[in-house]
């Protein structure tokens, strides 16, 4: 078969499409982190000290958050999104997948959205009363050993099992809430999305530990919630890392003083 062929077949595919779709989104918003990261580290000035009140400077902070989310949760997510699409599909939708798995997505980030503006409104009270530096990073030791610690101490809440089951039983999720129709996939978004803030939010804060323009930090807590959420043993990886973060919190409260 000639390769232009070959294309062409493959890009019949809903399934194809959506999963080429989902890697470039994921892509620019990573692209842009890099770009807004070098952009911080030459011209620091820039960063939230100071600014607080400014609507400028609140809408940069949230444009940041917002696409950070895409960046670290769309790789999650998506086997969900693609198993949503084959639902429309074989639920006699033809024609219907494509769109269905964008409105679901859109709903999706809507959730995440809503969580972007919340940590904004956080990033600008931490800096308005000094507690992260110019580069959005905490210069407060009980700041940092407390959201390690409280991150520790909510893996091992029953909600974040609740959250986590949910995003791990895809399936099950949606057949039993299953919405048809463009409102529906919207709605059935936003409640994974909502699931996945409840899941997720705690491990979020870390940003404000480690640096939210942390790029590796960034990396390595996406990288963490695709292995709670799509590999094996995700409720004993979450206790696990809970009882690393735990530890690591308090030995910072004990080595910098906090405790004492």
């Amino acid at each position: 078969m000639r390769l232009d062929a070959i294309i062409e077949r493959a890009f019949r595919s809903d399934r194809t499409v959506m999963a080429l779709s989902l890697a470039a989104l994921t892509a620019l918003a990573w692209l842009y982190l890099i770009w807004d990261a070098s952009r911080m580290a030459a011209m620091p000035g820039m960063a939230t000290h100071g600014a607080t009140l400014s609507l400028t400077t609140g809408l940069m902070i949230f444009a940041m958050w917002a696409i950070m989310m895409v960046g670290m949760m769309v790789p999650s997510v998506a086997p969900t999104i693609l198993l949503y699409a084959n639902m429309v599909r074989r639920n006699r939708e033809a024609g219907k997948s494509l769109p269905a798995a964008w409105i679901f997505t859109a709903g999706y980030l809507a959730a995440w959205t809503g969580f972007s503006m919340v940590v904004t409104l956080l990033q600008m009270g931490l800096s308005q009363f000094g507690l992260i530096s110019p580069m959005m990073t905490s210069t407060s030791a009980w700041l940092t050993g407390g959201l390690l610690v409280a991150a520790g101490v909510y893996q091992w809440l029953p909600l974040k099992d609740v959250c986590l089951e949910f995003c791990r039983s895809p399936m099950a999720a949606l057949l039993g809430r299953w919405r048809p129709g463009p409102s529906g996939a919207f709605k059935m978004g936003l409640e994974n999305g909502l699931y996945c803030v409840g899941c997720c939010w705690a491990l979020m804060l870390l940003l404000f530990a480690g640096g939210v323009m942390n790029l590796g930090l960034v990396a390595l807590i996406a990288g963490f919630v695709i292995i709670e959420k799509l590999f094996p043993y995700g409720q004993f990886t979450a206790r696990a890392a809970g009882l690393v973060l735990i530890a690591v919190g308090l030995w910072i409260l004990v080595t910098d003083g906090a405790l004492a």
